[in-house]
């Protein structure tokens, strides 16, 4: 199934046009024809039914025939993560966090971090893309890039805070403390680690030293982990 996407779709619409990038992409590779049936979403947890009346390339027009609403997630997932030094890395962590489940991303500027500046519009086509592919019905929060401190002190936190670091102190296997349907929000630094600093700024705001397993991970590999940990637990 090919699902389109526009986040200004509402229940009470009647009619939605595509703009001209769509449109022909409709036209001229999907080989759209007046009659076909679309399937869209809002990204806010809305999946709508749709017969294709006009296929002009530059706007392309659909009929509204049905809706409905899905269910959320039976959990929140906030993954604020550092972004990676080669910038594929975190594309390929947004992608394949946003097909397994993922309620908000927070990009964090960390003490190690050697990526400082981000592309955002290109991570939300990434994070739009995944989420069409996967059939999503809720479409992932990207938030701007934040220094450490500052997400620390303006962020809300959530019932299980935890921070996954690498330093030899006392840590809880993430996997032993999530609990299914609880809102949880999780740090993962950058490839040089957290610094001790860092470390210890989040344990005295409330945050839980956490580890994800034996192996010394990637940061978009760690981020995944957590991810897909958390789902996994919620089936």
């Amino acid at each position: 199934m090919q699902l389109f996407y526009n986040p200004n779709l509402t229940e009470g619409d009647s009619e939605i046009s595509f703009e001209k990038d769509e449109s022909r992409h409709m036209v001229k590779v999907l080989r759209k024809n007046v009659g076909d049936t679309l399937h869209l979403t809002n990204g806010k947890g809305y999946f709508f039914e749709a017969t294709l009346i006009s296929t002009n390339p530059k706007q392309c027009i659909a009929q509204i025939n049905s809706f409905k609403k899905e269910k959320p997630l039976p959990y929140s997932l906030h993954l604020a993560v550092a972004p990676t030094k080669l910038n594929d890395r975190f594309e390929w962590f947004l992608e394949k966090a946003t097909e397994i489940g993922v309620s908000e991303i927070t990009p964090i500027i960390c003490d190690h971090s050697e990526r400082k500046v981000i592309k955002p519009e290109r991570y939300e086509k990434i994070i739009i893309s995944a989420a069409k592919q996967s059939l999503k019905a809720y479409m992932p929060k990207l938030n701007d890039a934040i220094s450490f401190s500052e997400f620390l002190t303006t962020s809300q936190l959530s019932e299980l805070n935890c921070i996954a670091h690498c330093e030899e102190i006392k840590k809880q296997s993430l996997k032993n403390i999530v609990k299914p349907s609880q809102d949880i929000l999780l740090l993962i630094g950058p490839e040089g680690d957290f610094s001790v600093r860092e470390i210890e700024e989040a344990i005295q705001s409330g945050f839980i030293p956490v580890t994800l397993g034996v192996s010394r991970l990637r940061t978009e590999t760690a981020a995944i982990v957590a991810c897909h940990s958390v789902a996994f637990i919620n089936e």
